[in-house]
């Protein structure tokens, strides 16, 4: 049975975290006070029950909280070293765990054991930071509270700022809380309803103070040529420049990125104070920690051509780069962990918007949210006084932080397709929709294309949010919505690094039966659409310099003649043959290119429920829901070929196993000897 003083804090903290208002995703940490009774000794034990490390409070539940004995919590108080061997008292919070501890205690959780209170919310509030982060932001604190809230001066994370917090909490006994310069606001209060209640008044108050007395134009006056773009534009420029913004944030290793052009973006960079302001980077350690200490910024005008912004972005990669290097030199001492890479995180172009960039969407996203709340903290610090951050320094000491390495050596190891953006074509059924669900499995970011968009959208669904798939619709013979589709990809996830050519259909009659039009069609949607969607892709592929993969589904029918499908087994010879002609023009680009080549895979397939299925019944003298069975029967393993079976293959070719296979046709036919490559 769920303690009351638990059920509470599972609430508030849901509550808390379901406005972005309140804090940023996985950022805060809340925690309750009581009693349970001890199940050695049956006596009363006095625990803490704190958010864990990397929890969010939106989605937070009993597991995800770190249980401690606070008598043994607060008894560490008289071990406590000093703030030079601060970090030494994490590790003896493991030593003050109950029964089996829960979650991994956070930095934070001296705060909220050390504070003479029941229940204590910690926050990153943009309005709260923007306070925190004001040049006088002491001085605003005490005209905008009084004496209810108090102000803390910037302290890095840990037992000591707990024990100060403690102290403040202590000799101000009509305060509700604190502003902690540069950070955030923490609250507390002898009830879970009156903590959660603080907090709110805490911020609420700090953000009708600041739109109530900000200056007019927080980011200064407009600047000329920098207004964004029509959505139009914009989105085509963006685009355009996708490949390229990947490639610099992936000199180091593979991102995924995240596209935003929210007003709050568009409005910073058109205004003349972005560039100061972008170049003091941002100051709560959780949005640092997500963004780097500063983003790179495109220092052209919205008008700028696709070309110059692009030559110029080189430039400011490589300044970027050297810039950043010397920022850990200046900082680093013989224990700092190795530099975690010195590209950005953060990409902001004028009139345009922001690409951000992580390990996998969700990251990406997140790092793009934390930049918009460090955009929101600069307006509010502006409009009252001068945006003022944390020193470079203490950003360094918390993102090179011992803790914070340990904290990124417990995540999961990384799935082998991670980091990687694919594209699957004829993805609302059979081989794609099988295909697309394998990849996002194995840990792919996809893109699901169809001719009907809503099955495309719904087989998406299907696999998860859209940090893991997002549906278009696309006519793969229309040149034109080809590139809407890889465009659409591309500002989906950042990029591109897998296509799977798949959209097809088949009209099984004999020659004599065969129009030009069965003809041309076929040809349209598998010939050509394979090579439209090959070269757009590859477009991209290239000015990422990260190499790729093209997956082309065949067919059997590539090799082997069968009777009645002139026009379909034609196009697949012709698809078969691009997989060589192309592996041998882009393998100087590290792309390579393959092909499966299925037979006779009836269940869940599109192009058999649409007809095919009943003509080759037919054909073979067979009733249609037995075909499977049919093909089966004439295979060497007599096995029925399944969707399955060919997503199966295109990892394969995908995956880390196969790096150095191009050129390749891999049967996934069960066996059919008249089909064994020559």
């Amino acid at each position: 049975m769920t303690n009351p003083a638990v059920a509470d804090l599972i609430a508030r903290s849901n509550r808390l975290g379901a406005d972005a208002k309140n804090t940023n995703y996985a950022g805060g940490n809340t925690s309750a006070k009581g009693t349970e009774t001890d199940p050695v000794t049956g006596e009363s034990v006095d625990l803490v029950w704190v958010k864990g490390s990397g929890g969010d409070l939106g989605t937070l539940t009993e597991p995800g909280l770190a249980v401690l004995r606070l008598d043994r919590m607060r008894a560490l108080v008289d071990v406590y070293p000093g703030v030079d061997q601060e970090d030494e008292m994490v590790a003896a919070f493991d030593y003050c765990l109950h029964g089996k501890g829960g979650a991994a205690p956070s930095i934070d959780t001296a705060m909220h054991g050390l504070v003479d209170s029941a229940h204590v919310d910690h926050l990153h509030p943009d309005s709260g930071i923007a306070i925190a982060t004001a040049a006088d932001g002491e001085a605003l604190t005490k005209q905008i509270f009084g004496d209810t809230v108090v102000w803390v001066p910037w302290r890095r994370p840990g037992f000591q700022l707990g024990l100060d917090i403690a102290a403040i909490k202590d000799a101000n006994p009509q305060a509700i809380g604190c502003i902690l310069g540069g950070h955030g606001i923490t609250a507390w209060g002898d009830t879970s309803d009156e903590c959660e209640t603080n907090s709110l008044t805490i911020l609420d108050t700090a953000a009708a103070y600041i739109a109530e007395h900000s200056k007019p134009e927080p980011f200064g006056a407009p600047l000329p040529g920098y207004a964004g773009l029509s959505t139009a534009e914009r989105r085509a420029k963006a685009a355009a420049l996708a490949p390229t913004l990947r490639a610099i944030a992936s000199a180091d290793k593979p991102m995924v990125g995240h596209y935003t052009d929210s007003e709050v973006v568009l409005d910073f960079l058109g205004h003349a104070e972005h560039p100061r302001l972008a170049a003091l980077g941002t100051s709560c350690p959780d949005h640092f920690l997500r963004t780097k200490v500063t983003p790179l910024l495109l220092d052209l005008p919205a008008t700028a051509g696709v070309e110059e912004s692009i030559a110029r972005l080189e430039e400011l990669h490589e300044a970027y780069r050297a810039d950043y290097q010397a920022y850990y030199d200046r900082h680093a001492t013989p224990d700092s962990p190795a530099i975690r890479g010195a590209d950005p995180l953060v990409i902001l172009i004028p009139g345009v918007g922001m690409f951000s960039y992580g390990k996998d969407k969700q990251t990406a996203r997140v790092a793009g949210e934390f930049y918009v709340n460090a955009i929101n903290v600069m307006r509010g610090a502006e409009g009252l006084s001068t945006y003022a951050p944390i020193e470079e320094s203490e950003k360094f000491r918390i993102e090179y932080w011992a803790l914070e390495e340990a904290k990124l050596a417990r995540m999961p190891q990384p799935k082998p397709l991670a980091t990687r953006i694919a594209l699957v074509t004829g993805a609302a059924s059979g081989i794609g929709r099988a295909t697309a669900a394998k990849l996002a499995a194995e840990g792919a970011c996809v893109v699901l294309a169809d001719l009907d968009g809503a099955k495309a959208a719904a087989a998406a669904a299907d696999l998860g949010t859209t940090d893991v798939a997002v549906g278009v619709a696309a006519d793969v013979s229309d040149e034109d919505a080809v590139q809407a589709m890889v465009d659409a990809a591309v500002l989906a996830f950042g990029g591109l690094d897998l296509v799977v050519n798949n959209a097809g259909l088949s009209l099984s009659k004999p020659l004599l039966e065969t129009t030009v039009a069965d003809w041309d069609l076929q040809h349209d949607v598998m010939a050509k659409g394979s090579f439209l969607v090959s070269k757009a892709a590859a477009k991209v592929l290239i000015a990422q310099k990260l190499g790729g993969d093209i997956v082309y589904i065949s067919s059997k029918n590539s090799i082997v003649a069968g009777p009645n499908n002139i026009a379909y087994s034609a196009t697949k010879a012709d698809q078969a043959h691009q997989v060589r002609l192309l592996a041998a023009e882009l393998g100087e680009h590290g792309i390579k290119v393959n092909g499966v080549n299925p037979d006779g895979v009836v269940r869940g397939s599109g192009i058999f429920a649409g007809g095919w299925g009943a003509s080759r019944a037919k054909v073979y003298g067979v009733e249609e829901e037995n075909l499977g069975a049919f093909y089966a029967q004439r295979t060497l393993l007599k096995r029925e070929v399944l969707p399955e079976h060919c997503a199966n293959a295109v990892f394969a070719l995908c995956g880390p196993e196969m790096t150095h296979t191009t050129g390749l046709h891999i049967p996934v036919d069960a066996g059919v000897a008249a089909a064994f490559l020559r």
